[in-house]
């Protein structure tokens, strides 16, 4: 990989100074826009999808609170392990940032001194938008959009190639897609657990499970029609 940035006459090469070069015409203040959106607005943008999600099904309550939030909760940590996974991916690979074989750059961002395949914010967003997919298909379609953006970004502020992102693109979607089962199988039993306790269940549901007051009960703390009859015929035997 580290060979391909060698030579400015490939694909990838000239695509990084074609969108490069837009930061190069662009105006100071859109350039510091851009800066801010590729390194935190977009990946803030996709986990604020994220919430939103959590905060309509927990709102919502339900049978199938637990297992929806479940799906939510593994966005933002199949981004994490993503990212875990990319760490021995940079290493084997050492593929040097674009600016440091490439003169006339325009790098938006110092200290990226660090090595270019695969890139991390590529891998975080589109595992968080792919994860989300899974969960909510209208809003993941909006983060997948966002993530595609976030790509971009970063091959405009001069400090990825386009195939360091394309490789996060295809290494975080195949981390939440591959490992959802598995995580759904441990994530769905925590959250049904953690929505029986009296204390944190309002993180799964705000109307809390039916069980407290009687599973149907349209009024919190109210018997259930079952419950009501069970209580006349006791009366009627007495």
């Amino acid at each position: 990989m580290a060979g391909l940035a060698e030579s400015g006459s490939n694909p990838d090469v000239d695509l990084l100074y074609d969108i490069n070069g837009l930061a190069k015409a662009a105006p100071h203040w859109f350039d510091r826009v851009m800066e801010f959106t590729g390194e935190y607005g977009l990946l803030l943008a996709i986990l604020g999808l994220v919430l939103w999600c959590w905060w309509g099904v927990r709102r919502r309550g339900g049978e199938d609170a637990a297992p929806a939030v479940a799906a939510l909760a593994w966005a933002p940590l199949a981004a994490g392990i993503a990212v875990l996974v990319n760490v021995p991916i940079r290493g084997f690979v050492e593929r040097p940032r674009p600016f440091k074989d490439h003169q006339g750059l325009e790098v938006l961002v110092d200290g990226k001194n660090d090595f270019s395949f695969v890139s991390d914010h590529a891998t975080l967003v589109m595992a968080m938008a792919v994860a989300l997919f899974v969960a909510r298909r209208k809003f993941g379609l909006v983060a997948i959009v966002l993530a595609v953006l976030g790509g971009f970004c970063r091959v405009y502020m001069g400090v990825h190639y386009p195939t360091d992102v394309v490789g996060g693109f295809a290494l975080g979607t195949a981390v939440a897609l591959l490992l959802s089962p598995v995580a759904m199988a441990l994530l769905t039993p925590l959250c049904r657990a953690v929505e029986r306790s009296p204390r944190v269940g309002w993180l799964i549901s705000a109307r809390g499970r039916a069980g407290a007051g009687g599973r149907g009960a349209v009024i919190p703390g109210a018997r259930t029609e079952r419950e009501a009859a069970g209580a006349g015929e006791r009366d009627l035997a007495a």
